[in-house]
């Protein structure tokens, strides 16, 4: 059985090249959604969505390789949405008033009914507390500026800045909301070794 890794078919949006900018068009994807708000590192609420949606992405992964359809597919990386009602409180640090999207692309073939029946299995074994609050929504960037990240979250700045300046040189201007993707296992690599796609939708 062939597996699926939407990571490999969609190459350029997943494994761009570290240090360097390029503009990339994201398409619209399926994925499971939990909001939130606060200090990632602190906040129970964030690590409770990134469970939920772990357990739910998981669960409707083997339920499709065992049923009808048995199509065997990679679960895809935590992805975040950030911003804060006041910018600044990224720029000063303040990451009690960060608010975020953390959400996990789903394949096309899977189905709404596949995804409802996996939350129920899950709220059956586990009873997780975000369970309530994940969703199931298409979303499209359209046009983006990305780049990868090495090291740790908290060097991320200069990284940043240069996704800034390149739309900045295109004569564009920035839109939406920061997006991380997150590809390493933080409890199993080293934080120096961390990789994270970052990326700015502009127009």
């Amino acid at each position: 059985m062939e597996k699926i890794d939407l990571k490999k078919s969609h190459k350029a949006l997943y494994r761009p090249s570290a240090g360097k900018v390029a503009a990339v068009e994201v398409p619209e994807f399926a994925f499971l959604m939990i909001d939130g708000e606060g200090d990632p590192e602190t906040s129970p609420r964030f690590a409770e969505a990134a469970e939920a949606l772990f357990s739910v992405s998981y669960t409707a992964k083997f339920a499709v390789k065992r049923g009808t359809q048995g199509i065997d597919y990679a679960v895809m990386p935590l992805e975040g949405l950030w911003w804060a009602d006041d910018m600044e409180a990224f720029v000063e640090g303040r990451r009690n008033e960060w608010r975020w999207t953390l959400m996990i692309a789903q394949p096309d073939f899977v189905a709404a009914e596949t995804i409802s029946a996996a939350i129920e299995t899950v709220a059956k074994k586990k009873g997780l507390p975000a369970l309530p609050r994940l969703r199931l929504e298409r979303f499209a960037e359209g046009s983006c500026a990305q780049t990868l990240h090495v090291g740790p979250f908290s060097e991320e700045g200069p990284a940043i800045e240069r996704l800034h300046q390149f739309i900045a040189e295109q004569g564009a201007e920035r839109r939406g909301k920061h997006h991380e993707i997150y590809l390493s296992d933080t409890r199993r690599t080293a934080p120096e070794r961390w990789k994270t796609v970052l990326r700015q939708p502009f127009r």
